[in-house]
């Protein structure tokens, strides 16, 4: 049986995992002003790039593409396919990419950059906010300003000047997160994705302890992985029905572009920036000698505004199951996909209960919009740009308490008073943008594997 509530229950799960970096956010660090201007109000935001600390070591830096929302203090981030954010039902979301590409901290040069734009004498600050404000117009159409008038120039340069590039891949996810079969049997395929050039490989948890190995298609053992290969759950005849996990991991530099999404109702994040760190994903396997044997996995769906629940069955049984007052079954051999929709902001939590003791939840916050005059209120600025070491290194921190981009010390308060009337209020009409194919820039290959670290309309930059 999967049971599914809404609500503020969500906030005591843990949010559902694709793999890749997860991170918590340290705060606004390089950045200056600019001026946004709704239903003819302006006002002054702080506008530039945000740190956070990755989980077991890496520092990433990025920029907002969600200015209406608020940034939660400590907020945990997990890198996230555009398809999951704002960014997939945006057209332009490949220029803001190509933006993200094409200056600071990408080009670190700052004299080339400004030589470039046109913009005069260039800060790691200036050059921040003026590539937030860029960014800001694509990302949330928004009428904003770099306060510096050197930024500014930055920003209507990059804004002009941007065109359409892919999403880039991701550092590392595995499909489908789930599988399941019999005892005595190889349960997957589990499939590898990953732009580093080799990953580790190792059963998690008890698996090993209870006989389960990580093997490939021809039942070899398996220690590391490359992009596309395929993983298997070799599980012990005889045995009762049971579950196991596995686990890749690696260190690598994740690409500029990537997303990076919180299961709280905090701002969504594009890469600008990233020390080596570590990335990794992990796959369950369910298994039982009869009946119904289900794997369960889901995935936030922008276009469709809502979670995709993916549920397989390879046992000898149906597995049916309610879900928001339906009843769906999947035949033995079966495989099906529903979504549930939910409301723009609305946080979810499912919990999948099935047969031989199988429990799985999944809890997050459906983000998909940025929507220009929400009702944020004023926010305040911070006092004055952190001070930020050459070379693009370790930037020193702002005084935490101060606003940062988006919202006050009031919003995350705020935040979670709307959420709360969301829900209680019934339903809410909102718009998704068609979600737009991507325009296929056929030299960005080329480009993202240069890495110069300097300016370079095709792409290039440094990663770091």
């Amino acid at each position: 049986m999967l049971s599914a509530t809404t609500g503020a229950a969500a906030a005591d799960g843990e949010p559902q995992r694709q793999g890749g970096a997860t991170a918590t956010l340290d705060g606004l660090k390089t950045y200056g002003q600019a001026t946004v201007v709704e239903g003819g109000v302006e006002r002054r935001v702080p506008a530039g790039l945000f740190e956070m600390a990755v989980d077991d070591g890496g520092t990433l830096r990025t920029y907002c593409v969600d200015m209406q929302s608020p940034t939660q203090k400590d907020a945990e981030y997990q890198e996230t396919p555009w398809s999951g954010t704002s960014l997939g039902a945006n057209a332009d979301a490949g220029k803001i990419r190509w933006i993200v590409r094409n200056s600071y901290p990408q080009v670190n040069d700052l004299a080339a950059l400004a030589e470039k734009s046109g913009s005069g004498s260039l800060t790691e600050q200036t050059a921040a906010a003026g590539t937030q404000v860029a960014i800001w117009r694509y990302s949330d159409q928004a009428d904003v300003k770099a306060v510096d008038p050197h930024a500014e120039k930055l920003a209507d340069y990059l804004e002009k000047t941007a065109r359409k590039l892919p999403e880039p891949k991701a550092s590392l996810t595995l499909d489908p997160p789930a599988v399941s079969g019999r005892p005595g049997e190889r349960l997957g395929p589990v499939t590898v994705h990953t732009d580093v050039a080799s990953v580790d490989v190792a059963p998690a948890g008890d698996a090993a302890a209870n006989g389960v190995r990580v093997v490939d298609k021809a039942g070899k053992p398996v220690a590391t992985a490359r992009d596309g290969g395929q993983l298997y759950f070799d599980v012990p005849s005889g045995g009762s029905a049971g579950s196991a996990a596995l686990q890749v991991q690696a260190s690598t530099k994740v690409p500029a572009g990537r997303a990076f999404a919180s299961g709280t109702r905090s701002q969504t994040q594009i890469l600008a920036g990233a020390s080596v760190s570590t990335v990794s994903a992990e796959a369950t396997a369910n298994w039982a000698d009869a009946g119904a044997i289900p794997a369960v996995n889901a995935r936030e769906n922008c276009a469709a505004g809502g979670v995709d629940i993916t549920a397989s069955n390879p046992g000898d049984e149906a597995f049916t199951f309610e879900l928001m007052d339906e009843t769906y079954t999947i035949g033995a051999g079966e495989t099906e996909t529903v979504t549930v929709p939910l409301q723009e902001d609305q946080a979810y939590d499912f919990t999948v209960t099935g047969p031989h003791g199988i429990q799985k939840r999944f809890t997050g916050v459906l983000d998909c919009l940025t929507v220009s005059g929400s009702g944020a209120g004023d926010i305040e600025p911070a006092s004055e740009p952190s001070p930020a070491s050459a070379g693009g290194t370790a930037l020193s921190g702002a005084d935490e308490d101060l606003a940062e981009t988006g919202g006050s010390n009031a919003t995350p308060l705020i935040g979670g008073i709307a959420v709360a009337l969301l829900l209680v209020g019934g339903a809410v009409v909102f718009l998704l943008r068609r979600k737009q194919e991507e325009e296929t820039d056929t030299g960005t290959s080329a480009a993202d594997r240069s890495g110069d670290g300097q300016l370079d309309e095709g792409g290039s930059g440094t990663d770091g």
